[in-house]
């Protein structure tokens, strides 16, 4: 007969320990059956490839000429540094397209060299990605 099923013939036998070899520690151990990935940065590459992004919005004519007026205003008023709600286009660093922030903060700078809004916290927004600029200062200007 084979051994009982119990096992009963080896469950009381020391548990060999090698001569050669010092014991493993238990991290090293345990890392033996972690489980493996294979496809390893996959289920990332899964999720940026469904995270989607938005086309930049071309302003006509006649949006350009009421931006510029807002601008030329803020201008004007930068000593007071007025406090404004900037929607703009951010380009995506992986894709194609981007996607549209929404800004508030007060304008310290109208920067005409740079084409650009430059904010109180620091942040320069570039006049070409502005889609609109919303303020109290505007109030009677377009009525």
């Amino acid at each position: 007969m084979m051994g009982d099923k119990n096992y009963n013939d080896i469950i009381k036998l020391e548990r060999p320990v090698s001569t050669k070899h010092p014991p493993m520690d238990r991290s090293n151990r345990a890392a033996q059956f972690s489980p493996f990935a294979a496809l390893t940065g996959h289920d990332a590459a899964i999720k940026e490839t469904a995270r989607l992004t938005q086309g930049k919005i071309e302003l006509d004519d006649s949006e350009k000429i009421i931006l510029d007026e807002k601008i030329r205003v803020l201008e004007e008023l930068i000593e007071r540094k007025p406090l404004v709600s900037v929607t703009h286009f951010v380009k995506d660093m992986l894709k194609e397209g981007g996607t549209y922030m929404y800004t508030e903060g007060s304008v310290c700078k109208v920067d005409r060299y740079r084409q650009a809004l430059v904010m109180s916290e620091g942040e320069i927004i570039a006049v070409d990605d502005i889609v609109d600029i919303e303020s109290e200062v505007f109030a009677d200007l377009f009525l």
